[in-house]
């Protein structure tokens, strides 16, 4: 077994531990109002983390250097217009 296998394995058990637990805890009626609150607060810390994660990466990444053209491309359709202006 290798070692990603491993923790994946440390990870389903611990899913299905945990499962169990808020299943339990859903259903006593002194615990349950304990099981909501757990979930709200990772829910929040979870959200929050995610969004300072976001923050900080915007903070202290450096802004893109601008895009210089040298001159603006012409289309085949303004090519064929100046010819025939210069035809004429």
């Amino acid at each position: 077994m290798s070692k990603d296998q491993a923790i994946g394995a440390l990870m389903l058990v611990g899913a299905i531990v945990v499962i169990i637990l808020f299943g339990w805890m859903m259903l006593d009626p002194t615990l349950w109002k304990w099981a909501i609150s757990i979930i709200a607060a990772v829910a929040v810390v979870g959200v929050m983390g995610i969004v300072a994660w976001i923050g900080y990466t915007m903070a202290t990444t450096p802004p893109p250097e601008p895009i210089e053209f040298e001159e603006p491309l012409e289309t085949p359709a303004e090519d064929e217009e100046e010819a025939e202006e210069a035809e004429e």
